[in-house]
């Protein structure tokens, strides 16, 4: 069994208790029905992340049932939750850890309206400054892939690798989320919802209309540098994907 420091450890339990604690918010927003869904976290210097297990009601996660895995996927033996199965989706969370270590949190949702965008395999065009000011611009489709194995995980990091948008819609699935921590991840997944919902209402009544694209730069520009408090993780500088 592998030994941690006593500073390994209280990292460990500070990011088992933010992930449980951020699936609350999934169900908050009505992200996610029954147990679909799961968010992780980045070990910040370890190579390790913090998962759901599967098929576990969002009412009895804890802490304590949070499931610790390497970034190859492999949950870590002999540590809290590591006698429950991760979730489906633990082989995607991992090869995002592996190939872009700016990233320190992954959520999936398959909150509706994203979800439908995604089922018509249909990128959510950039028609709303709420939208440039978080996403930089459209949000993109990825490639329709197999849960279980890294399938998705590539799909993901081929889609947001060098792209502004911190959402991808996996084809036929749903949205993947990315941040530079699990709250920013839980964020953009709360953020990618409501402008699926928006702009979806908005095509019903007509044309939508398009921002230009120096105006979605300068807007992105603003509220991720200049809009908030100094000490915000949007301003930390890592969140250009």
């Amino acid at each position: 069994m592998t030994v941690y420091s006593e500073d390994v450890l209280a990292t460990i339990d500070a990011v088992r208790a933010d992930v449980a604690a951020l699936h609350a918010e999934l169900v908050r927003y009505g992200l996610v029905v029954w147990t679909g869904g799961n968010v992780s976290g980045r070990v910040p210097g370890t190579d390790l992340f913090v998962i759901k297990p599967s098929g576990v009601s969002y009412d009895d996660l804890a802490p304590e049932n949070m499931i610790l895995c390497e970034l190859d996927g492999n949950v870590v033996p002999g540590t809290p939750g590591s006698e429950r199965s991760p979730s489906s989706d633990t082989a995607a969370h991992a090869y995002v850890y592996r190939h872009m270590p700016e990233v320190g949190g992954v959520v999936h949702t398959h909150s509706t309206y994203a979800v439908a965008w995604s089922a018509r395999g249909e990128e959510i065009p950039c028609v709303i400054t709420a939208m440039a000011d978080e996403f930089g611009g459209p949000i993109p489709v990825g490639p329709f892939a197999i849960i279980g194995d890294d399938s998705i995980g590539r799909g993901i990091v081929e889609t947001l690798r060098g792209h502004r948008s911190r959402a991808v819609l996996m084809k036929n699935h749903g949205p993947f989320t990315i941040g530079v921590s699990a709250k920013d991840a839980v964020k953009a997944a709360v953020m990618v919802e409501d402008v699926a919902r928006t702009v979806h209402i908005a095509r019903q009544g007509g044309d939508l209309v398009p921002i230009a694209q120096d105006a979605i730069d300068r807007l992105y520009d603003r509220y991720q540098n200049v809009y908030g408090q100094a000490g915000d993780e949007r301003r930390a500088g890592e969140t250009d994907q």
